[in-house]
């Protein structure tokens, strides 16, 4: 075998070497990056996650859901799938099951949805959604954490709309599942919320940890022109969601 023909040999093999490196550490950094991702929502492969779909309040029919809701619901599903674990809908009315067991996605606020009801009241008994004073012209409500108002403002007040989500990550018990809230004040919030959530997981885990509560409210901005797609981070509220209010001096 001549120099020329070693070296060329030589050559193919330190690029084969360097390329199966290459791909090695690849699969490592996707299998870690998985691993985190399991393990920030709960979901090891072949687990099961809950997803609890909410109703329309503004609709006569008891079982509407939203578009902008359905929209949240498949996002839900994909971030379950690429998990490797199964999802399944159920209505919130039809939930009779209890925390721990199953990885669960609550859609909607408590107006459209008992199971949200139930867990702001358990879980997040700072938090609450308070029907606008009559000369407000709107039925939407306001998110209320602690001493902190976050108003919807109608196009009239800003351009295309303002609207917040709470996102939060509570019930965390040793060995069992977590529950994710995605309380909005509108559908395309919910939306929002849940794409923020598939979106920024890395960042809510490195700001809380894989196994922390947390409790954030985000603001959708210009919905009407944007949709679900302009997100902003409004404030972490962990604090306040989670201390439940003192009783009023008699």
């Amino acid at each position: 075998m001549t120099d020329g023909v070693l070296n060329v040999v030589l050559g193919l093999v330190a690029s084969a070497i360097s390329a199966g490196l290459g791909w090695l550490a690849q699969t490592v950094r996707r299998r870690r990056r998985l691993g985190r991702e399991r393990a920030f929502f709960g979901l090891p492969a072949a687990g099961e996650a809950l997803l609890v779909v909410n109703r329309q309040p503004s609709a006569p029919d008891v079982k509407s859901v939203a578009r902008d809701d359905v929209y949240a619901l498949m996002e839900l599903a994909a971030l379950v799938r690429e998990c490797g674990a199964r999802a399944t809908l159920t209505g919130h009315d039809e939930v009779r099951q209890g925390l721990g067991d199953k990885t669960e996605f609550c859609v909607g606020g408590p107006v459209g949805n008992k199971r949200t009801a139930a867990h702001l009241e358990s879980w997040l008994p700072g938090v609450a959604f308070v029907s606008p004073p009559a000369e407000a012209g709107h039925p939407v409500h306001t998110l209320v954490v602690g001493s902190r108002e976050f108003r919807f403002l109608t196009s009239r007040e800003e351009p295309g709309q303002r609207a917040h989500v709470l996102l939060a990550r509570v019930h965390l018990r040793e060995g069992g599942r977590p529950v994710f809230v995605i309380a909005g004040q509108t559908a395309v919030s919910n939306h929002a919320g849940a794409r923020y959530l598939a979106a920024h997981h890395r960042t809510l885990a490195r700001a809380h940890g894989r196994d922390g509560a947390f409790a954030v409210v985000l603001r959708v901005v210009n919905a009407r022109a944007y949709g679900p797609d302009v997100v902003e981070f409004e404030a972490d509220v962990t604090a306040a969601a989670t201390t439940r209010p003192q009783p009023a001096a008699a």
